[in-house]
C-alpha cells in the first residue's frame, strides 16, 4: 500500500485562507512579482489557445537566466512533475534517499517500481551530508536523490562535493538527481549548483522550481537540466502541453525581474536572522542552521509534541508544518517554519511565546 504523503500549504482543509498566517509552505514572502501579474493580465485572453508545446519564450528566458543550452532543458508543471517524469522515463531499480527529505522523491520512485533505501542524516551533526559515506551508499545502476538545499533541514552540499558524488554515481551507471528548488534564495548559488554541468555530465539530472522563488504555486512551474539525449527521452514521455500558457508567460516575465530577485534575497536573509535569533531564545527550542527561506525546529525540550504545537497554532490561526511524517525524523519533535515578512514573523513569534513561555 502506498504511503500517505502530506505537504504544507494546504489552506483548503477545513480552514479559511483569509486572515490566516501560512508558515507551512516555503514560498517567497514577497508574493507574486508585479512583472508576472502584468504578464498574466496581458495574456489572460490568450487562454482560448493551446499553450506553446515547446514553451519557446520561457525556454529562451531560462537558457539566458541560467546559462544552460535550450536543448538541455525540460520544463515541468512544477518541479514535482519532473521527479515523476524522471523516474517513469529511466526506471531505476534501486533508489537511495538521504532522510529526512522531501516526500515526493520517495513517492515518485515507488510509483515507478523502484525500491527505496534510506540514508540517515545525523541530527547531532545538524543533518549535514557526509559526502564520503553518501558516495559509499550509492547503488549500482540505480539512482540517488539529493535536495540541495535539503527540505526540511536546509543543509547544503558544495559544488565540489556534488561533483564528486556525480562522478562516483556515473562510474556506477547510477543517476544522481539533484533538487535545487530553493537555491535561488541564496545571494550566490554558484558554490552549490551543478546546473551548468548537467548538459555535459552523464547520469546527472538537476531540477529547479520557479514555484518557490517567484511565488507561483497555484500556476506550477519548474525545469530540469540534463544531457540533450536524456532530455529527449523525457520529452517523449511527458504531456505535450504540460506547462500552461499563463505559467509560461508569468515565468518568462519573472525571470527578467532582477529587482524582485534582489529584494527577495535581501528580505529573506534579514528576516531569517531575526527569526533565528528570537526562536533560539525560546526555552526547549533548537533551531537548525540554514541559508534558505525555512527553518527546522527541534521542540523536544518543550512541553509539547509537534502535533500538539501545530494544533495549538492552528487555534491561533497560524499554520506551521508538523514534520512528524518525515522519514528520518523523530515523529514528535520537529516543526518547520517558512520565513515570511517582518510583521507576519512578529505575529508568529508572539503566538509561539504565548504557548511556550
Amino acid at each position: 500500500m502506498m504511503k500517505r504523503f502530506v505537504h504544507g500549504g494546504n489552506i483548503y482543509e477545513d480552514i479559511p485562507a483569509d486572515g490566516w498566517l501560512d508558515f507551512s509552505a516555503n514560498i517567497n514572502p514577497l508574493g507574486l512579482p508585479a512583472s508576472a501579474r502584468e504578464a498574466i493580465a496581458l495574456h489572460i485572453g490568450d487562454v482560448i489557445h493551446y499553450p506553446d508545446p515547446a514553451a519557446r519564450r520561457l525556454r529562451q528566458a531560462l537558457s539566458s537566466s541560467y546559462d544552460v543550452a535550450p536543448d538541455a532543458l525540460v520544463l515541468g508543471n512544477g518541479a514535482a512533475e519532473l521527479f515523476y517524469l524522471f523516474f517513469q522515463t529511466f526506471r531505476p531499480q534501486r533508489t537511495t534517499l538521504p532522510v529526512p527529505s522531501f516526500s515526493e522523491y520517495e513517492r515518485a520512485a515507488l510509483a515507478a517500481g523502484s525500491s527505496v533505501t534510506y540514508f540517515q542524516l545525523d541530527a547531532q551533526e545538524d543533518f549535514r551530508f557526509d559526502g564520503e559515506k553518501l558516495r559509499a551508499a550509492l547503488p549500482e545502476q540505480g539512482c540517488a536523490v539529493v535536495g540541495n538545499p535539503n527540505n526540511p533541514t536546509g543543509t547544503l552540499l558544495t559544488r565540489e562535493e556534488l561533483m564528486q558524488l556525480a562522478d562516483a554515481a556515473a562510474a556506477r551507471k547510477t543517476w544522481l538527481l539533484v533538487d535545487e528548488s530553493f537555491l535561488d534564495f541564496l545571494p550566490d548559488d554558484a558554490p552549490y549548483s551543478l546546473l551548468d554541468a548537467a548538459a555535459e555530465k552523464p547520469y546527472l539530472f538537476v531540477i529547479r522550481s520557479l514555484t518557490k522563488f517567484f511565488a507561483l504555486p497555484g500556476l506550477r512551474l519548474g525545469f530540469g537540466a540534463a544531457s540533450p539525449s536524456a532530455v529527449q527521452a523525457m520529452e517523449r514521455g511527458k504531456d505535450v502541453w504540460n506547462v500552461n500558457l499563463l505559467a509560461q508567460e508569468a515565468g518568462a516575465a519573472a525571470l527578467q525581474d532582477h529587482a524582485y530577485a534582489e529584494e527577495s534575497r535581501g528580505l529573506v536573509a534579514e528576516e531569517r536572522r531575526f527569526l533565528c535569533s528570537r526562536l533560539a531564545s525560546l526555552p526547549g527550542v533548537r533551531v537548525y542552521p540554514t541559508q534558505v527561506n525555512f527553518l527546522l525546529l527541534d521542540i523536544r525540550g518543550t512541553h509539547l509534541s509537534s502535533t500538539e504545537l501545530t494544533a495549538r497554532m492552528r487555534r491561533e490561526e497560524v499554520l506551521i508544518r508538523d514534520c512528524g511524517n518525515y522519514p528520518g525524523l523523530d515523529g514528535r519533535s520537529y516543526v518547520r517554519l517558512a520565513v515570511r515578512q517582518h510583521e507576519e514573523n512578529v505575529k508568529l513569534l508572539e503566538r509561539l511565546e504565548t504557548i511556550l513561555l
